[in-house]
């Protein structure tokens, strides 16, 4: 719903109305890529005539579709479906992202940052403020608070963004490089996603703090905020965790 995350991903709507999917309930049942990040949304159909998922409808060129696909984990964590959303103007045929069955945790529950983006989204759109409540007061994932990242003390290499796009399953984050070439199996999906660059401000942007405005050149100066500083902070241990550290980041 949040127009500022939908450029993050690379997709610029050029027309957004709300909308009303009917007999489908809002879950957040999702396994994200990385633990932290908790549960990401899914929608769900119960067929109950009470029950409606609210949220934007977007029209966007073709080609958005398959960077959409890339960050939506398309395949791997969510298919993708037609479904009948309801608008002002009336019935609209639409693409939605639903949780694959491999995927779905129901233990899972989403982070403030997640919540944050999604309440925006709403808020901006001008839904319903009852179904807006329903979603403020929903449970979320405890917060986890990580010691700064300390890189690995062992033989590595110094990468600048040339270097680093020679080397396909390489991925940079921070001042840090990572070789997700062994990464298990679901994870495998983010290589061609990640491979070859530098995600900081990938990650940056999908802040809930950010209006999406954030540059290459704020990162390399260390204009960024502490909130940011923390979220890539937190992102420097999941990658550590998942990947094997080879090297340094230079952005000069």
């Amino acid at each position: 719903m949040s127009l500022p995350s939908l450029r993050a991903k690379g997709v610029a709507a050029l027309e957004s109305l709300p909308a009303s999917l009917d007999g489908w309930a809002l879950r957040f049942n999702v396994r994200h890529w990385f633990p932290h990040e908790g549960g990401m949304g899914n929608v769900e159909r119960t067929g109950r005539a009470g029950d409606r998922v609210l949220g934007l409808v977007h029209l966007c060129d073709d080609a958005d579709l398959k960077a959409l696909d890339a960050v939506e984990a398309y395949g791997w964590r969510y298919d993708r479906i037609e479904v009948d959303v309801q608008t002002s103007g009336g019935t609209v045929r639409a693409w939605t992202y639903v949780g694959m069955p491999g995927a779905i945790d129901d233990s899972c529950l989403p982070t403030r940052r997640y919540l944050n983006i999604l309440l925006a989204g709403a808020e901006a759109a001008g839904l319903d403020a009852d179904y807006i409540g329903r979603l403020r007061s929903h449970p979320l994932a405890p917060s986890i608070d990580y010691p700064p990242f300390e890189r690995p003390s062992v033989p590595s290499a110094i990468f600048n963004r040339r270097s680093l796009a020679e080397h396909a399953a390489y991925t940079a984050i921070a001042d840090s490089v990572f070789d997700m070439s062994a990464a298990r199996g679901d994870l495998a999906s983010l290589i061609p996603l990640f491979g070859g660059r530098d995600m900081t401000l990938f990650h940056i942007r999908r802040l809930d703090t950010s209006d999406g405005s954030e540059t290459e050149g704020d990162v390399r100066d260390g204009r960024l905020s502490a909130s940011a500083l923390r979220y890539i902070n937190t992102y420097l241990h999941a990658y550590a965790t998942e990947f094997r550290y080879v090297g340094r980041y230079t952005r000069n």
